[in-house]
């Protein structure tokens, strides 16, 4: 064969891997308001930054007559590129090929990808598009399965992992996203379920879409898999390059930096009049994140769940910084189950890749009931208060109203080694409220008074007094200082540039056993 033969050749299979399905159905795909495996790729990543890695992968397959269909790239295309000139491996799934159903080939495919990514220190981002595993190829697709699970397991902690469920994700194929650190969804076009409609169907004799039963809005807000939910694909995409902006490459780098942006003045004037007079009115803490950090530089996370608890990534002084805050706003910013898993999640994700974190604290305690209880709030309010225990990265505190009880120890106190804690001279910080406080320790004075509620009311203040203000933590040092909200940017600031270079461990051990 002619030199010019064997270019032409290679020119015609380049051709065929980038056609994948075909026409017809890239058309199908584009009906549905999906974009193509490679057209995602093209909005994820920098222009013209993407090398493919194998693309002429064929499925070995000679059962059911697949040897009689064999389309290169075997329906994943996987490569690397970059992100805002940083560098990240990915894969995408097409769902124009065998439905992105996952083979032998299609999985080797992902975990060379995810090896390398791991031998390089490089996140790695799956693009999720898969009628899950290739029925004709049997225990051969699970076991592919698995292997990308072990390496999702192994990459954990050492790598960002990112997902994106951008069509349908069933059985086995939701636990990789799972296993990864962030999963966005797309609204009407992405669902994850185990059992599928059908299956529900039979079993539990419940009639359910795939949407109501696994879609966007199910997942981000009734059961808290998903952490972002989209409008469509391009949206999606464009989110996972924002949230890339404020993460390492590996757990030996340190979050990049950007330009300083002062926050909004008119929010950071609010400051001062944020908290209202009355302990029982709500305020919303978003108001405070926003009057502090740079502007328009937050990011929440898991917006639409368990939003008593706010989480997200934002920047102080160009720094990235993880923000976990309790809002008043909702159940009174009370600590129940699903805040609590929540917040340790995003905890544990912050620590793991040396992102420091900023608390604001309003928090009455942990939600009382037999729901509760029974649920286990035990044992996941104990993950909260583990994350923050176990976190060596830079841990900073501001009160800025209540802080009750075995809640005041969780979010973040000094007594569990926070580096910089600090009061706004609106916090209340003691075992509880007044009202509750005086009902147990003078239940036996108000009982005997000729007007009980004058008693109560009196002993009521006398307790705010007392105890209902920050002064005594000062006096002990459990915070560092009470400070006016307009100093609270210019102090954290300062807190966060001397601890950069903070060195803490843990003891040696093989693993923690998190009280799961």
């Amino acid at each position: 064969m002619a030199a010019n033969e064997k270019v032409q050749r290679l020119k015609k299979k380049r051709e065929e891997a980038k056609k994948g399905g075909g026409e017809k159905r890239i058309k199908k795909q584009h009906d549905k308001g999906k974009l193509t495996a490679r057209e995602r790729l093209d909005l994820l990543l920098d222009n013209d930054s993407f090398e493919e890695i194998d693309p002429f992968v064929t499925h070995r397959s000679k059962a059911f007559g697949l040897d009689e269909n064999r389309i290169p790239g075997d329906g994943v295309v996987t490569g690397f590129g970059t992100i805002h000139g940083r560098p990240v491996y990915v894969f995408s799934q097409d769902f124009t090929v065998f439905g992105g159903s996952l083979s032998e080939t299609h999985a080797e495919k992902i975990c060379k990808v995810m090896d390398l990514a791991v031998k390089n220190g490089v996140p790695v981002i799956g693009l999720n598009d898969s009628g899950g595993a290739r029925i004709q190829e049997g225990v051969s697709s699970l076991g592919g399965y698995a292997e990308v699970f072990w390496r999702n397991s192994m990459a954990s902690g050492v790598v960002p992992q990112l997902s994106a469920v951008m069509g349908p994700c069933a059985g086995g194929a939701v636990y990789s996203p799972a296993l990864t650190d962030f999963i966005f969804m797309v609204k009407n076009s992405s669902y994850m379920f185990v059992t599928g409609p059908n299956v529900v169907k039979t079993v539990t004799h419940e009639e359910v879409t795939s949407e109501d039963l696994g879609g966007a809005s199910a997942h981000s807000t009734k059961s808290g898999v998903a952490h972002f939910a989209e409008e469509n694909d391009a949206i999606c995409l464009r989110e996972i390059r924002k949230l890339y902006g404020y993460i390492p490459q590996n757990c030996e780098e340190k979050p990049p930096k950007a330009e300083p942006k002062k926050p909004d003045s008119a929010k950071a004037k609010a400051l001062d009049d944020l908290v209202p007079e009355s302990p029982n009115k709500p305020y919303d803490i978003k108001d405070a994140i926003e009057g502090i950090v740079d502007a328009d530089s937050f990011m929440e996370v898991h917006e639409h769940y368990a939003d008593n608890i706010i989480v997200g990534f934002a920047r102080l002084d160009g720094r990235s910084v993880g923000i976990v805050a309790n809002q008043p706003l909702s159940l009174a910013g009370v600590l129940d189950i699903d805040a609590s898993l929540k917040g340790a999640r995003f905890v544990r994700f912050c620590d793991a890749f040396n992102i420091p974190l900023v608390v604001f604290e309003d928090v009455p305690g942990f939600l009382p009931g037999t729901d509760q209880e029974w649920g286990g709030i035990i044992k996941h309010g104990a993950k909260l208060l583990y994350a923050f225990c176990e976190a060596t990265v830079p841990k900073m505190t501001v009160i800025t109203r209540k802080a009750y009880g075995g809640a005041y120890d969780v979010m973040n106190s000094k007594h569990i080694r926070a580096d910089y804690n600090v009061a706004w001279p609106t916090a209340e910080i003691a075992v509880m409220g007044p009202k509750g406080a005086v009902e147990i320790i003078f239940r036996k004075e108000i009982a005997a008074a000729d007007d009980p509620e004058a008693k109560e009311q009196e002993l009521i203040d006398y307790y705010k007094e007392e105890f209902a203000h920050p002064y005594k933590a000062a006096a002990r040092g459990y915070i560092d200082d009470v400070i006016l909200p307009n100093e609270t940017r210019k102090k954290l600031i300062r807190a966060l540039a001397i601890s950069e270079n903070k060195v803490d461990s843990i003891p040696k051990k093989k693993h923690d056993n998190l009280p799961l």
